[in-house]
């Protein structure tokens, strides 16, 4: 994986649950994880495996959904040599889920 998130940044993520009862266009995300058409946006992570956020494959946004999200099986996936990135922490600054155009189209 490009960009793999340090530690630090992990903690920094609400952990499973504790943002239910936040309307999903309200959710901070705190990463972006993406690969050709692909997007994931992560809002909790439980700290060690599953990321709860907004998946967007392969430009469907049509069955785009919020859901859970394998940590490691991100870090596995590669469409020939390209590994999945995740936005540099200097680049990816955390907002809400209606800032970010490819998620919005969904409220």
């Amino acid at each position: 994986m490009w960009n793999e998130p340090s530690q630090s940044r992990l903690d920094k993520i609400p952990r499973l649950y504790e943002t239910e009862d936040i309307a999903p266009e309200n959710k901070n995300i705190h990463l972006h994880f993406f690969i050709g058409g692909c997007d994931w946006y992560v809002a909790e992570f439980d700290g060690e495996d599953t990321f709860y956020g907004y998946s967007i494959l392969n430009g469907d946004y049509w069955n785009a959904e919020w859901g859970y999200i394998s940590f490691d099986e991100l870090k596995r996936l590669r469409v020939g040599w390209v590994e999945v990135d995740c936005e540099a922490e200097g680049i990816w600054a955390v907002k809400r889920a209606s800032e970010i155009p490819d998620i919005w189209r969904d409220f």
